[in-house]
């Protein structure tokens, strides 16, 4: 039986939420890598209803990822190391998107490339999308073969090149940041000047676990990546201190948001708008269910709007 999502119609609540010139039906999308490419979650929820369904990044081309195992659950959350998997974006515009625009949702188009060039590629790639894609998120949290280290947005000046390089993609675009550097307000500050509407913050966390037996890494790749509510606070933080050195600059908060109250602190922190990923894996209703517990948070304190949180700290 599908659940289906009614927080648009949360009684005398306004959940339509803005991100730079981007208008949502609500403030709760999916977050990347955690809801597929398509439709996956249709049967769970009316993904009309969301703010956004949020695409796993894709490249130019097809990728095959990392070795197996690949996913390891945690005391509060997993670690990942798929490595980016997937079809590529040629693939995904012919075909799977038809079917997710066909489910009325929203669609933010994720992409990642190992260098500048497969960044442009994958953005001109997507110039031919259709409306119902109205915003692309541009993966800097992935590793690459230019930058110093494994991680584009722990370079300040190459992840400004990379968001300059991703305009043919010709809508807006949201740089996802990583909380593994200090510099995260400094990215912030350059890729809103290259161009980029909105950030989000964060993507996983570096992690490494052991497997007690073989006393080997866990997964295939050695280490991986950290989400879950583990790192909610960590998240929130990243939000609010980004929030205070650019508060003009729009904020989609992701990390361990599994309720609606830990939406609620990331629109506190200064979040625009959040995104559930992890979560999804344990009760594939979870995003649903936030926004629909977020909307009836602000209703029992006779909030309006559900962008006026944001502005009660």
């Amino acid at each position: 039986m599908v659940s289906h999502l009614t927080a648009r119609r949360v009684v005398g609540v306004l959940m339509e939420t803005v991100v730079g010139s981007v208008t949502l039906p609500g403030p709760v999308m999916t977050a990347s890598g955690t809801a597929g490419y398509g439709d996956e979650l249709a049967p769970f929820m009316d993904l009309s209803q969301l703010g956004a369904v949020v695409t796993k990044s894709l490249a130019p081309y097809e990728w095959a990822g990392n070795p197996a195992p690949r996913v390891h659950p945690t005391a509060q959350g997993m670690m990942n190391a798929v490595g980016l998997q997937g079809p590529g974006v040629e693939y995904w515009l012919a075909n799977v998107l038809p079917t997710l625009l066909a489910t009325g949702a929203t669609v933010v188009a994720s992409i990642w490339g190992r260098s500048v060039e497969e960044y442009r590629r994958a953005a001109e790639m997507l110039a031919v999308a259709p409306a119902g894609v109205v915003a692309v998120e541009v993966n800097l949290s992935c590793p690459n073969l230019e930058g110093r280290g494994s991680i584009f947005a722990h370079d300040v000046e190459l992840s400004a090149e990379v968001i300059a390089a991703t305009e043919a993609c010709g809508r807006p675009r949201w740089a996802k940041l990583s909380a593994n550097t200090d510099r995260i307000i400094d990215v912030a500050g350059a890729v809103h000047g290259a161009g980029a509407e909105a950030v989000t913050c964060i993507n996983t966390l570096l992690g490494l676990a052991y497997e007690p037996e073989t006393l080997r890494p866990v997964l295939g790749a050695g280490g991986g990546g950290l989400s879950g509510r583990a790192i909610h606070p960590v998240a929130v933080r990243a939000v609010h201190d980004v929030h205070a050195a650019l508060p003009g600059l729009p904020i989609i908060g992701v990390g361990g948001v599994a309720s609606g109250w830990d939406a609620v602190e990331m629109l506190l922190a200064g979040a625009s708008a959040v995104q559930v990923g992890t979560a999804t894996f344990a009760d594939p209703h979870a995003p649903a269910d936030v926004q629909r517990e977020l909307g009836n948070w602000a209703a029992e304190r006779g909030i309006a709007r559900v962008c006026d949180v944001t502005a009660l700290t």
